[in-house]
């Protein structure tokens, strides 16, 4: 106890000797020109020899305080006021009792800019942003951006199109500045030719909107393509026309814009190569928007059960006829007003013929089948979409209208041990949205936002298979003409929330309090078309009429730390849902209402000037959806009739993860390693039977639990001497799982190895070579089964292109795929 005492005031004793070697303050404003406070400004009290003998930060109201030593004479010493972005003011101590306010002259200073050179490549940093110089790593046959990105270290590109820069997806990719393809980039690096690019710039911490830069925390990563000067001057326009035998053809027709206050990206192409052109459209961050609007457009539930897609290069099995329209227009008008539409159109007739042989092993018994389809494909897509941003300081305002039309017809003859039948899957769809969403900065600097959005969709499918496909099954062993399936789950959503956030000099509040409303009707039907042309249903339980309601009612904290060193935010939201579903003709009728806290953790801490640490944790309660409770039964493709018979779906989902970011940019040097935990409980487990000719599934109360480990690493290197791109990946994931089939419950625990290797050598100016390698090894264990089920791939790839003129090349191609399978039994 006495040294308690005495450490207590043995403390006291030094904060008063410290108070009393200061003994007067100067006090003082700092704003610019037009009256406005100048916050984060760096205030220095400097002696008569121009040492910092004291100094101070301004606070949001553009206040400081310094405290004068008690030795100092006050005639002496000067206040010295820097704030980026302004003029530096310098002002003498007249007398300390009396306020020095500054009034700040902005200037055009730039931020120390750090060139790092060797003999090649060069790479800029500056500040937040990495800047690429395409012409360092470009190769004479690199047609479009896109082929340049993928040589880049640091930066991954997946097969679909996704780009990640040291193992973390981008959010979008700017042309110029602008975001004109949100995060369809897809369309921008494969149609942008490489010699209109000057940069590739990987901006992190990416905060579009301006109001809330530096208020909220933003973790995201972008890129921007800096297009040349003389590429701005004038339209730009490629057309490519490609002949081959038999009777193929490519052509590529596109016309390109890039002005500051107008870009367009345009193309009309076409070809039966084998090249999808609906991969150009992908949307890479589709998760991150449903999750923005919270709702997620119903699944399609039908199909004509065709074969998964094979572990190979789609051009190697895809045949088609395909031609799309794609349009994309920016204008930059004043005050930073801009007007954006983008609009495309597919049509394609795709062709698959496979036959596969299935063999399911189960405890005490083991079911084959055999399958042959010849498959046809005919899908016309629309897309439109029209945007108004204005995106200033103090104000943001976005509304996107958006329309999808999708007509797709499917044609398959399908061939299996006990029949022969014709399918034909009609899927028509039809979506509308708007989202609206306006952004204020106050007078107070605090901020206000209002946000709403409404959608409609409807999707009409319609599966017919005959004649006579399992009589036995659906029509007592009667023959009969065709089966008929009917599905359609026309929807209505809205979401609409008022924010308001209030910042300040450490971290930034934010309150949000909201509705949502989801209104659904499933209708189904399972029909039997005899012989003579009369129809009837399968049996009385193969119809459903369910009508489904969500709401919620949600209010939510937030807390940012928007900081240079350490960025986090703390989200804890808290929903009211109620839940509504009823079909009458099973006389169901019921109700859940819920009260859920879903929090949410992140964090990012800046190590150094290029690495990092990130940690992220949430809790999420999920609830399942109108496809998860409809009781009658829907043939969902020609094996499988699908069903419910247990309450609502209810899952609690966590996640916790974290990583290590590690980039060099003197030697090009990336690496990164990341961990996730995912946990997920729920109350109900989906069931299957599985017979020869049908598989028979249903969900069943039955509470279980799903666990997930997974480890992902990257590697990236350039190699000055060898002129060469080396980089590598490396994933692991674990997950134990149970499921039940033919009434026996099977504990599953199933482990995922990928391993990849790149290089990408500039051998010459005129040869280059590279080659790819992906080894992927899955093997899944079960207790009950007492047997374990592997399968290992490896893929290699390898090219060398050769550029002796500008207008010849030359490419040798070649690729490897290795596939080894193993059931082990002990």
């Amino acid at each position: 106890m006495m040294q308690l005492v005495r450490a207590a005031g043995f403390t006291l004793l030094c904060v008063l000797f410290a108070a009393l070697g200061y003994a007067q303050t100067v006090r003082g404003t700092v704003k610019d020109s037009t009256g406005k406070a100048v916050p984060y400004a760096t205030v220095s009290l400097k002696s008569a020899g121009n040492a910092i003998v004291a100094y101070a930060i301004t606070d949001n109201k553009g206040n400081f305080a310094l405290q004068v030593p008690a030795n100092a004479a006050a005639n002496s010493l000067t206040v010295e006021v820097r704030s980026i972005g302004y003029k530096t003011a310098v002002k003498g101590i007249s007398s300390v009792d009396a306020p020095l306010d500054f009034i700040l002259v902005t200037a055009s200073n730039k931020l120390q800019e750090v060139v790092v050179k060797s003999s090649r490549p060069i790479l800029r940093t500056h500040g937040d942003t990495l800047s690429y110089k395409v012409s360092e790593f470009a190769s004479p046959h690199d047609r479009t951006i896109g082929e340049v990105i993928k040589k880049l270290p640091g930066i991954t590109v997946a097969a679909n199109g996704t780009i990640s820069y040291n193992n973390k997806p981008i959010s979008a990719v700017y042309i110029g500045g602008d975001n004109l393809l949100d995060d369809k980039y897809s369309i921008a690096t494969n149609s942008i030719p490489q010699g209109a690019v000057n940069q590739v710039q990987v901006i992190q911490n990416d905060q579009p909107i301006k109001a809330l830069q530096n208020k909220v925390m933003s973790d995201d990563v972008a890129l921007n393509l800096e297009i040349k000067k003389g590429a701005k001057l004038h339209l730009m326009g490629e057309e490519s026309i490609g002949a081959g035998l038999p009777g193929n053809y490519d052509v590529d027709l596109n016309a390109l814009m890039f002005k500051d206050n107008y870009k367009a990206v345009n193309y009309l192409a076409g070809n039966n190569t084998g090249y999808d052109v609906q991969q150009d459209l992908v949307s890479h961050n589709l998760t991150d928007y449903n999750q923005r609007i919270d709702n997620a457009l119903p699944a399609t539930v039908l199909s004509l059960g065709a074969v998964n897609s094979p572990a190979l290069a789609e051009n190697r099995y895809l045949f088609d006829k395909a031609a799309v329209l794609n349009v994309n227009n920016l204008i930059n008008l004043k005050n930073n007003v801009q007007l954006r539409v983008n609009a495309y159109y597919v049509h394609d007739t795709q062709q698959q013929d496979y036959s596969q042989q299935t063999t399911v092993f189960l405890p005490g018994d083991t079911v084959k089948y055999k399958e042959i389809q010849h498959n046809r494909s005919v899908p016309g897509i629309f897309h439109g979409q029209f945007t108004l941003n204005i995106n200033r300081p103090q104000y943001y305002l976005n509304d996107a209208l958006l329309m999808d039309q999708k007509n797709i017809t499917n044609y398959s003859g399908l061939k299996t041990d006990s029949a022969a039948v014709n399918q034909v899957f009609k899927d028509n769809t039809l979506n509308f949205s708007n989202e609206f969403n306006l952004i204020r900065a106050l007078k107070s600097d605090n901020i206000i936002q209002a946000y709403s959005y409404v959608s409609h969709s409807a999707e009409p499918e319609n599966l017919a298979i005959g004649p006579g496909y399992n009589a036995s099954i659906f029509n007592n062993n009667i023959p009969y003409g065709q089966l008929v399936q009917n599905v359609n789950i026309p929807s209505w959503y809205t979401n609409n929330y008022f924010a308001f956030k209030i910042p300040s000099g450490l971290f930034t509040q934010s309150y949000r309090t909201g509705f949502s409303v989801q209104s659904q009707e499933l209708t189904s039907g399972l029909n039997l078309v005899q012989n003579n042309n009369s129809v009837n249903l399968v049996s009385d339980s193969a119809l459903n009429h369910l009508n489904w309601t969500k709401k919620k009612l949600y209010a939510e904290a937030a807390y940012d730390l928007p900081g240079k060193v350490l960025q986090a935010n703390l989200t804890l939201p808290l929903t009211l849902q109620q839940i509504n579903y009823s079909d009458s003709s099973y006389a169901l009728n019921k109700n859940l209402t819920r009260l859920y806290f879903n929090p949410q953790f992140r964090m990012k801490y800046q190590v150094s000037a290029e690495n990092y640490l990130n940690f992220t944790y949430s809790y999420r309660n999920q609830i399942g959806t109108i496809g998860n409770v409809y009781p009658g039964y829907v043939l969902t493709d020609y094996r499988t009739l699908y069903a419910n018979n247990a309450s609502l779906a209810q899952q609690q989902n966590q996640q916790a993860g974290g990583g290590f970011s590690y980039r060099k940019a003197l030697t090009l040097f990336f690496w990164s390693i990341n961990a996730l935990y995912i946990r997920t409980a729920a109350n109900n487990i989906a069931s299957s039977r599985i017979t020869n000719n049908i598989q028979e599934g249903i969900v069943l109360p039955y509470p279980n639990s799903t666990g997930s480990w997974i480890l992902k690493g990257t590697i990236s290197k350039y190699s000055f001497a060898l002129r060469t791109t080396f980089s590598g990946a490396i994933s692991w994931q674990n997950t134990s799982s149970v499921q039940i089939q033919n009434n026996v419950l099977l504990p599953f625990n199933t482990t995922t190895e990928t391993f990849n290797v790149n290089a990408d050598t500039k051998v010459t100016d005129d040869i280059n070579f590279s080659y790819k390698a992906t080894l992927t090894q899955t093997a899944s264990h079960s207790a009950v089964e007492a047997s374990a089920f592997q399968i290992g791939q490896l893929q290699q790839q390898a090219s060398v292109n050769y550029d002796p003129a500008d207008n010849v090349q030359f490419q040798l191609s070649g690729e490897h795929y290795f596939t080894n399978s193993a059931l082990l039994i002990s």
